[in-house]
């Protein structure tokens, strides 16, 4: 998921930076102080577990876990600065990514965790639906972040040029697997929070 820098083409940078410097804005004026443990709980479990690469199906490349649909069912708007802190810090100490790419590497990993989390609550609030249910919905979403994410950074690679065609297509094949161990891993997520504590995500939209 993450581009490195010297790839994407000068237009694509700059518009992933202004519009994910927008969210970030927007996820920091929403970030209180009740939900702040919370959101560096997933900056963290984020950083951990992209670091994690593991043999990409049928490619010599490699994938890795990042929770993004859990993250933003969890966290909703504040999901844009703690994407944007990990994956700056993952620059900086390990080289993943880039600086220049950065504003591009989370949007496109923040936005779709956004809808998915914007999507989840409205189902969260339905009263007559059972922890199973919210977990089946939540472990969707956490599939789809991971799909919608690999769409993005295809359609940049796509749009930096046509040598960039062939890593487009392989970015969309090698994230499939992913996408079905990360909508387990979410739905098994929700199911746990469900059961542990019934109120959770009503509690959280209180103060998204």
């Amino acid at each position: 998921m993450h581009i490195v820098d010297g790839v994407l083409s000068p237009e694509i940078l700059i518009a992933g930076g202004v519009v994910s410097t927008l969210f970030v804005a927007i996820g920091l004026k929403q970030l209180t102080p009740e939900k702040t443990p919370q959101a560096a709980l997933f900056c963290a479990v984020f950083f951990v577990a992209s670091l994690i690469h593991l043999p990409a199906f049928l490619t010599a490349s490699s994938v890795h876990l990042i929770l993004s649909g859990l993250m933003g069912i969890t966290l909703g708007w504040a999901v844009f600065p703690a994407v944007a802190i990990a994956i700056l810090l993952q620059a900086v100490f390990f080289g993943y990514g880039g600086i220049l790419v950065l504003g591009v590497n989370v949007f496109n990993i923040a936005f779709p965790a956004l809808l998915v989390g914007l999507a989840f609550r409205k189902f969260a609030l339905n009263k007559g639906l059972t922890a199973k249910m919210l977990a089946i919905i939540g472990g969707l979403g956490g599939g789809v972040s991971i799909i919608m994410s690999g769409c993005l950074v295809a359609s940049a690679l796509s749009m930096s040029g046509e040598s960039f065609q062939l890593a487009a297509k392989l970015v969309l094949i090698t994230n499939v697997p992913v996408a079905i161990v990360e909508a387990f891993v979410s739905g098994f997520a929700v199911y746990f929070l469900m059961k542990a504590k019934p109120d959770f995500f009503v509690s959280v939209m209180q103060y998204r």
